[in-house]
């Protein structure tokens, strides 16, 4: 006799499956994010840089973070083993990989380019080793691009600003610009002038908004920064207008599941507000973060929150299609993926 265990085991099987065969989008990935232990490790060695961790369990274990501000802390030590133009390819073809292997047909990737320069890395090697992998994998594995330079909002505008002009040289690489780093206190209003500038040169804009932050913060990227999508924006829930505003304009929220737990962000992935707002017609998509410090790439996302709040076939698809519609891709080209998540 097939027990409910059982029954359960293979209803999740199938689910599982399933998500496999989804073509999928992913608009929400920080490159430096998916800088896996192992080879943070590699790369600290090649370049002669003494890490506080004895060896690869060690640093899994320091990935135990509470609050944003903790992992930004070791986010930022990790990627100071990237040093050179071979590291930032690495990197991106490593995820490029996991991307393919999760039936991830389309990315648009975040980088911090304030984070190397920091250090003194020279953009050129960060864009050039970045884009030379993303050329690469659309080649051989069919995976199609999209780039975003973020501007880190606990640094102030005239920083960003500066990065700016420091990004002209590389301009035809990007489709579009973003904010990101420590919510709290920094408003997307703080950086009003260069988000101007940005899309008066024709560019989208995104911004991180609603993870930490209060549904104030999406509101100001929608009204003061004039973002083009959300990036996170689960806290639109606590707000009933602000949630039926997102779902008249089809706002795109790149929600990141794994991330929001691991962040504090939401206690539990069954309190995860994701359903509700696909349900008050939110257009909402799953995505991965930082996936290296967060437990899962994309496809470990969507299986987890599936499970967590009981998705059906129907949902997932629905998922799928929405991270297509969301993307910067071209209307022919969404509508041959949507036209497989159709006849799946």
């Amino acid at each position: 006799m097939t027990s409910l265990a059982d029954l359960l085991q293979k209803g999740r099987a199938g689910t599982d499956a399933f998500i496999a065969r989804l073509p999928k989008a992913e608009l929400h990935l920080h490159i430096e994010g998916s800088l896996e232990p192992e080879m943070m490790i590699a790369k600290a060695k090649k370049h002669g840089i003494q890490l506080p961790y004895a060896n690869v369990e060690a640093l899994r274990a320091a990935y135990n973070f509470s609050n944003l501000q903790q992992f930004l802390d070791l986010y930022y030590a990790g990627a100071d083993v990237l040093r050179d133009k071979d590291d930032f390819y690495d990197l991106t073809r490593a995820y490029l990989q996991r991307a393919k292997a999760d039936h991830v047909v389309h990315c648009e990737i975040f980088f911090d380019p304030q984070t190397h320069t920091a250090r003194g890395i020279d953009l050129e090697v960060v864009v050039t080793g970045i884009v030379e992998a993303l050329h690469d994998g659309e080649a051989e594995l069919g995976i199609t691009w999209r780039l975003i330079p973020n501007f880190l909002r606990h640094l102030s505008e005239q920083d960003a600003i500066d990065t700016l002009a420091e990004l002209e040289p590389y301009m035809e690489h990007f489709h579009g610009f973003g904010l990101d780093s420590s919510e709290v206190g920094n408003p997307p209003s703080k950086f009003a002038r260069v988000f101007a500038e940005i899309r008066s040169r024709g560019l989208p804009v995104v911004a991180h908004a609603g993870e930490e932050g209060p549904p104030e913060y999406i509101i100001e990227a929608l009204d003061i920064l004039h973002v083009a999508r959300i990036d996170h924006g689960i806290r639109a829930i606590e707000d009933p207008a602000l949630t039926s505003r997102l779902a008249r304009g089809q706002i795109p929220l790149t929600v990141c599941p794994l991330s929001n737990v691991k962040l504090c962000a939401v206690p539990s992935l069954a309190a995860h507000p994701l359903k509700k707002l696909l349900d008050a017609g939110c257009l909402v998509t799953i995505n991965s973060d930082d996936p290296a410090y967060f437990g899962g790439y994309v496809g470990e996302n969507y299986r987890a929150i599936a499970a967590a709040l009981d998705l059906s076939n129907q949902d997932l698809k629905m998922l799928a299609a929405m991270s297509f519609r969301g993307s910067w891709l071209h209307e022919t080209q969404k509508a041959r993926h949507l036209a497989t998540i159709d006849q799946l």
